[in-house]
């Protein structure tokens, strides 16, 4: 009687650390695949634009050609329109994160440099002046587009939307936080510093 008794003390007492030891993997793996969701949805946001804006600039296009060895010359002119918008923002896939699965916090460690995600001009030819043996055609258009492209680029250090959107920075951080909330995980971006700046994000 005082072995079954004991038997099942000892048979208690081992199934009470079997389920304990059980749980406690199970935690641990729960917890691991949540950092790793939540790692992968903020990737998966890629790339978020903050920033919006609009270009109204006169270009000068002029080609000259060489006919029958340098003898003659053909020009052919254009002034063109250009209304271009502008989107710029933030990669998500550049940020470096680690999840540290006992805190259950997401650290930042780098935020990444507003970048120019697209360029989208709208053209409108003015006084457009063909030369006698130099036309210009359907290649001169995709390639006026072009130019135009980087006519733009060349303007946007010039104008104030990359510093605008370091600013919009907290903004992406906003929605990073809110993912990883929706999982009662945190957001620590403390150590952050302000992409164009030393000036800490929470400063």
């Amino acid at each position: 009687m005082e072995l079954l008794f004991t038997g099942l003390i000892v048979g208690a007492i081992a199934s009470f650390f079997i389920f304990k030891k059980f749980a406690i993997t199970k935690q641990k793996n729960l917890t691991e695949s949540q950092s790793v969701v939540l790692l992968d949805k903020i990737r998966k946001v890629s790339k978020l634009i903050t920033v919006e804006g609009e270009f109204a600039e006169i270009y000068h296009h002029e080609n000259t050609k060489e006919k029958f060895l340098g003898l003659l010359t053909s020009k052919k002119k254009a002034i063109i329109l250009i209304n271009a918008k502008v989107h710029i923002g933030f990669d998500f896939r550049k940020i470096k994160m680690h999840a540290n699965n006992k805190t259950k916090t997401i650290s930042l460690s780098e935020f990444p440099q507003a970048e120019v995600f697209s360029v989208e001009p709208n053209l409108r030819f003015y006084d457009i002046q063909n030369g006698l043996l130099n036309k210009f055609s359907s290649e001169d258009l995709t390639k006026v587009n072009k130019e135009a492209k980087e006519h733009i680029l060349q303007k946007v250090p010039e104008s104030n939307l990359m510093q605008t959107a370091n600013k919009e920075a907290l903004e992406a951080l906003t929605l990073m936080q809110n993912l990883v909330e929706t999982i009662g995980w945190k957001l620590d971006y403390s150590a952050l510093e302000l992409p164009s700046s030393n000036q800490k994000l929470l400063e």
